[in-house]
C-alpha cells in the first residue's frame, strides 16, 4: 500500500514539472521510454533475489527506489529529471519481489486469494495517492515536497522490511518440498543441482549474499538459460497479447472519448478512478471466486480473457458514453481477476523454486507491452479513434486461442496440484 501510495503522489505530476523545466514532448516521452527501456531487465532483479534471499534483493530495490525519487526532488533541470528516472527504472521491482515472497508463504491453493488480497492494497495506494499528491502540489515547492515524501515512505518500507520476522530456512524447506513434489517444475534438474549445492533457498541466501559477483552473475545467467529454454513460451505470450490488448484500450482514453462523445478529459479522469476502485472490490472477491471454479486457475484466466476481450470490443463499437462506463465497470473486474491468474499460472507450471525468476521474466514482458502499445496505438488511431481497442480485440482473440490450443497442458498440471495438496 504504501509503495503505489507513494509512486502514485509522484506520478500524475511528473509531466508538469518537465514542462515547467522547459522540455518539450519529444523530450518527456524519450525520457518517459529511457524508464521503461532500464526496466526491461527484470527478470534479473528476480533471478537474483531467488539467489540471494528475498530480503536483501527487496531492501536493496527499496533504498535504491528510494535515491531515484530523492534525485527527482532535487531536479531543477531536465538533465536531473532524467538521471533521476534510471533508478526508478532499474530497481523499482519492489512489488514483484513482494509477490515471490507471497508465494514463497503460502500454499498454492490461497496463492490466487493472498494475490488478490495484495492487489487490492496496492490499488487503494493507487487511488489515494494521487488525491494526496494533487493537494501537495498547490503548495510552494510542492512537486519536491512531495518526491521527498515519495523518498521518505521508501525509506519506512525499508525499516519495515528490516524489522519483520524472516524465517528463510523454513520457506526453502518448504519449497524444496515442493519441488520433489511436483513434476511441473520448469527446470527439475537446475532446482536439483540448486538443493544439492545449498541444501535449502535460506542456505542459499545466507552464503550467496557473500559469494563474488561472478557467481552470482552466472547463476542468474544459467537461471533464465533455463526458462528461455522451458515450455513457457505460450504463457508469456499469452500474458503478452493480452496486456497490450489492455493498453491500447487504455491508450489515449481521454482524447479518443473526447473525439468520439464529446465529453471532457475531466469525466475520463473520474471513469479511470471509477475503474481503479472496482478493481480493488475485484481483488477482494477474488477468494470467492476461485472456490466456485474449485480453484482451477486455468478456467478463471480462459473465461476473464473471454469477458475482457467482449468489453473491449463493446467499448470499440459503443455509440453512447453509458455503454463506455458499462464496459469500463465490467472490465476493472476482468482485468484484475485476469491479472492474479496469470501469476498464478506461472508458478503453478513453472514451479515456485524460480517464483523470483518467474516474476521477472513476467514483468519484463509486460514491460514489453508497455512499448508496443504506444506505438500500436498511435498507427491504429491514425485510420479511426476505435481503431486502438480494435487492435487489441483481435490480440486478445489470438490469445484466447493460444489457451485453448494449450488446455491439455494447463490442465494436466491442474491435477498434478490438486493430488499434491
Amino acid at each position: 500500500f504504501q509503495d503505489l501510495f507513494g509512486v502514485s503522489m509522484v506520478v500524475p505530476l511528473m509531466s508538469l514539472h518537465i514542462k515547467s523545466l522547459g522540455a518539450s514532448h519529444t523530450v518527456a516521452g524519450i525520457i518517459g521510454e529511457l524508464q521503461y527501456l532500464s526496466g526491461l531487465p527484470k527478470r534479473i532483479r528476480g533471478c537474483w533475489s531467488d539467489i540471494v534471499g528475498r530480503r536483501y534483493s527487496l531492501l536493496a530495490c527499496i533504498l535504491l527506489s528510494a535515491l531515484g525519487y530523492f534525485l527527482l526532488g532535487t531536479s531543477t533541470t531536465v538533465l536531473l529529471f532524467a538521471i533521476s528516472r534510471v533508478p526508478v527504472g532499474i530497481f523499482k521491482h519492489t512489488l514483484s519481489i513482494s509477490k515471490a515472497l507471497l508465494s514463497d508463504l503460502v500454499s498454492e491453493r490461497e496463492r490466487p486469494l493472498v494475490m488478490g488480497r495484495f492487489n487490492a492494497a496496492s490499488g487503494v495506494g493507487f487511488i489515494l495517492g494521487p488525491v494526496v499528491g494533487g493537494y501537495l502540489a498547490e503548495l510552494e515547492d510542492g512537486f519536491y515536497r512531495t518526491s521527498f515524501i515519495c523518498a521518505s515512505i521508501f525509506l519506512l518500507n525499508a525499516g519495515l522490511v528490516w524489522m519483520l520476522p524472516w524465517s528463510e530456512e523454513n520457506i526453502g524447506n518448504r519449497e524444496h518440498q515442493q519441488g520433489h513434489k511436483r513434476p511441473g517444475s520448469f527446470s527439475a534438474k537446475a532446482d536439483n543441482d540448486l538443493h544439492l549445492k545449498s541444501g535449502s533457498n535460506g542456505a542459499v541466501a545466507r552464503d550467496s549474499l557473500f559469494q563474488s559477483p561472478w557467481i552470482q552473475v552466472t547463476t542468474v545467467l544459467k537461471r533464465i538459460k533455463e526458462i528461455a529454454c522451458s515450455n513457457l513460451w505460450d504463457i508469456f505470450l499469452v500474458r503478452l497479447l493480452m496486456s497490450v490488448a489492455i493498453l491500447l484500450y487504455y491508450s489515449n482514453f481521454s482524447l479518443a472519448l473526447e473525439e468520439r462523445f464529446g465529453v471532457k478529459p475531466l469525466f475520463a479522469g473520474y471513469l479511470l478512478s471509477y475503474s481503479s476502485a472496482l478493481g480493488v472490490l475485484a481483488g477482494c472477491l477474488l477468494g470467492p471466486i476461485t472456490r466456485l471454479y474449485q480453484h482451477n486457475t486455468y478456467r478463471i484466466l480462459l473465461h476473464s480473457s473471454t469477458f475482457t476481450c467482449s468489453l473491449i470490443f463493446l467499448y470499440a463499437s459503443a455509440l453512447s458514453i453509458w455503454m463506455v462506463i458499462l464496459s469500463s465497470t465490467f472490465l476493472a473486474f476482468s482485468t484484475t481477476i485476469g491479472r492474479t491468474c496469470i501469476i498464478d499460472l506461472e508458478l503453478t507450471i513453472g514451479g515456485n523454486e524460480a517464483s523470483g525468476t518467474l516474476l521477472g521474466v513476467g514483468q519484463s514482458v509486460t514491460s514489453v507491452g508497455r512499448i508496443i502499445a504506444p506505438l500500436l496505438s498511435g498507427i491504429a488511431q491514425e485510420f479511426s479513434p476505435c481503431g486502438p481497442p480494435s487492435l487489441g480485440v483481435g490480440l486478445a482473440l489470438v490469445a484466447i486461442l493460444i489457451m485453448h490450443v494449450n488446455k491439455q497442458k494447463y490442465c494436466s498440471h491442474g491435477n498434478v496440484k490438486f493430488k499434491n495438496e
